[in-house]
């Protein structure tokens, strides 16, 4: 087994899995963020959620919130889902299919924070919604400009050539960062206070996984 394209970041190829121009790929560096991403899929599907406490300031007194079951399964669901996109985008060795798979972990961290009737969490939740689909004009953007300057959007068609314009890749780069709401969702509070744990872990997860493999992606075309 070869390093693949040349570059030390993916190691050892793995597997192929051919359709035509689309071809997902497995590497020592793609198939190690899939296996990671597995593993919270686990969690998430496993693991009973948290009941979230609140401590009053100053004194010994806290109390527990009552979160709806119906909420909690629905995060549940959109955690899984969230997993199951990033798995896609892991693995993808098509521009556009991680574009795509991209924008549906945006969608699903969106879903993840919402399930609840909490008036700032959800103003929030309204907020980045609003910056992911500004996310996917930048993220598909970046692919329509890949495919118009070299006609394709293969990976491994791309690989080494340096034909990808800089635009191409920097719009990938600011999609991934709004789709998966870093360093943009830090700056809420609200954010990391939804409850649910551990299916709100699944966005910081998934907002780490689709920023590393974007690296690999412009720095491989």
């Amino acid at each position: 087994m070869s390093t693949m394209f040349g570059l030390p970041i993916e190691g050892e190829h793995l597997y192929t899995l051919e359709f035509g121009d689309i071809v997902p790929y497995f590497s020592l560096y793609t198939c190690s963020l899939f296996i990671f991403a597995a593993i919270f899929i686990i969690i998430a599907i496993i693991t009973k959620p948290e009941k979230q406490a609140t401590i009053v300031f100053g004194t010994d007194g806290f109390f527990e919130k009552e979160i709806n079951i119906s909420d909690l399964k629905f995060q549940r669901f959109m955690a899984i889902a969230c997993g199951l996109a990033t798995l896609g985008a892991m693995v993808s060795g098509d521009i556009f299919n991680y574009a795509l798979f991209t924008a549906l972990v945006g969608i699903t961290n969106i879903g993840i924070v919402a399930a609840t009737d909490n008036r700032h969490i959800l103003n929030a939740a309204f907020h980045y919604g609003i910056v992911a689909m500004v996310a996917t004009v930048f993220l598909f953007g970046g692919a329509a400009i890949a495919l118009a300057t070299t006609g394709t959007l293969s990976i491994w068609a791309l690989a080494g050539k340096n034909l990808v314009p800089i635009a191409a890749k920097i719009f990938l780069v600011f999609g991934v960062f709004g789709e998966g709401m870093a360093p943009f969702y830090i700056g809420k509070s609200e954010m990391i206070r939804a409850p649910g744990a551990p299916y709100v872990l699944m966005i910081h997860v998934s907002s780490l996984l689709i920023f590393l493999r974007v690296v690999e992606i412009v720095l491989t075309v």
